[in-house]
């Protein structure tokens, strides 16, 4: 069966890189503006101002995304080479996080009492200072159009020792010259390696690690489509157009053993990013899907953790064992297919963002799938030339748990803002409250739900 599924993969890449390559040539121009992908290739338009005493370190690699302000609102690495080519370049970066929590809990759940302790019974939080997260970047310019990005995580809160989060060649050209090649790569982009996976747009606006610039509130959504995976991105970009095809091992990790539980992921991308006059708009759906893994993490593989800690947790619970507290992760480890659309418009200050999302699946041991639907609807204003705003994001996730035989749902709302001093310096707060409705009497989360504020400085260059 792998075998077959893996006949069928090598097909789709094949097929879809023949479409991309002849787009690259044949998609006719479209009479609107340029894409926000060439205004803002540079600095985002949601960046603070540079001045005299905050200035930004200067872009020396092509097609790269800023680990700074400058990539506000930007998606994809821009396909535009905003630095020229000019030999070989390596760039160290980092991103830190620290968050201050005064979270309060509840919850109303029959009491399960194991050797002499009541394993539905809260344990007792209070106001403090969570873990530190920190990021360290290395990017290096190999040849004109080609480049090698390192993520590693130096502390996170399931991990507190230093380890590698992914690592990946992102090809925009050809080191040789070679004018179909030339004209052919003008539109395509692939990216070779070990990566985060380009499953919506979510993802590059959540909270990564140390990473929490881009995102303006604190927490990630309930259901974080996040994980890493081993494989290839194939990209055909133009006039503000994006179609993407992706072919993965399906894990987080590589292996070669139980081979017969084993078969690629396949994930798929189609959207615009356009202007219309003043307003920005963009809108994406995503597909992805794998007919069987020992271990897939799609909704499980952010292995920093959440940002609300021992939130409806035991009184048993330790850092890392419970380090995705306030999250639902749906436990489709065997079998999983997902879809969401991300619609987003920016006009002035005012952006808005939203998440329409499902996802169906089993783990191993289950005979049936099960599905999950999640919605996130969220709003930002910047002013004071970007450098305040306000921000408020609903999301809700509802579906059926393992073993469970009817649905659930879990609510979230969170509201706040951010002052950024600087491009690589940023302070916000949020309140949050999240409501867990129709759970069984004997779980823990029956009735329950944390509120309270969040605190959070970054730093990131």
């Amino acid at each position: 069966m792998y075998a077959g599924i893996e006949s069928i993969g090598r097909t789709v890449v094949r097929v879809v890189s023949g479409v991309a390559l002849v787009a690259s040539i044949a998609v006719p121009a479209v009479a609107q503006e340029s894409s926000p992908d060439d205004s803002s290739a540079v600095v985002s338009k949601s960046a603070p101002p540079v001045n005299e005493r905050a200035k930004v370190r200067m872009i020396t690699l092509s097609h790269f995304r800023p680990h700074d302000a400058r990539s506000l609102n930007m998606f994809e690495p821009p396909k535009p080479e905003i630095a020229p080519y000019d030999g070989f370049k390596l760039e160290w970066g980092a991103a830190f996080t620290q968050q201050f929590q005064a979270l309060d809990h509840e919850n109303n759940a029959t009491p399960n009492v194991v050797a002499g302790t009541n394993l539905n019974q809260l344990i007792v939080i209070g106001n403090g200072f969570n873990n530190a997260d920190a990021n360290l970047y290395m990017d290096a310019q190999l040849a004109k159009g080609i480049r090698v990005a390192l993520t590693s995580y130096l502390s996170s809160r399931h991990h507190n020792e230093t380890w590698v989060k992914d690592g990946y060649l992102l090809i925009d050209g050809v080191p040789w010259e070679n004018a179909t090649l030339d004209n052919i790569m003008k539109a395509v982009t692939v990216k070779v390696g070990h990566f985060e996976i380009n499953y919506g747009d979510q993802h590059f606006r959540r909270t990564d690690n140390g990473q929490s610039m881009f995102n303006p509130l604190v927490g990630n959504l309930i259901m974080d489509a996040f994980t890493t995976e081993i494989g290839a991105e194939v990209y055909a970009r133009k006039n503000g157009y994006l179609g993407m095809i992706s072919v993965t091992g399906g894990e987080v990790r590589g292996t070669v053993l139980k081979p017969e539980n084993r078969s690629p992921s396949v994930i798929g991308k189609l959207g615009m990013d356009r202007k219309f006059g003043d307003a920005r708009v963009r809108v994406t759906g995503s597909l992805y899907t794998t007919h069987t893994s020992n271990n897939n993490t799609l909704y499980s593989g952010s292995r920093a953790g959440s940002r609300y800690y021992y939130v409806l947790e035991n009184v048993n619970s330790t850092e890392s064992a419970q380090a995705w507290s306030g999250d639902i992760q749906p436990g489709f480890t065997r079998k999983v297919t997902a879809w969401v659309v991300n619609p987003f418009i920016q006009f002035g200050g005012l952006e808005l963002f939203g998440n329409i999302e499902q996802a169906e699946g089993r783990n191993a041991v289950e005979t049936s799938n099960r599905t999950w639907k999640q919605y996130a609807g969220e709003g930002v204003y910047r002013f004071l030339n970007n450098q305040l705003y306000l921000a408020a994001r609903y999301n809700q996730a509802k579906g059926r748990l393992v073993g469970g035989t009817s649905d659930v749902t879990v609510d979230r709302t969170e509201a706040g803002g951010g002052w950024f001093l600087t491009n690589n310096l940023e302070a916000k707060a949020e309140y949050v409250q999240q409501n867990y409705r129709d759970y069984p009497v004997t779980d823990i989360h029956h009735d329950g739900k944390f509120h309270g504020m969040m605190v959070e400085a970054a730093v990131s260059f």
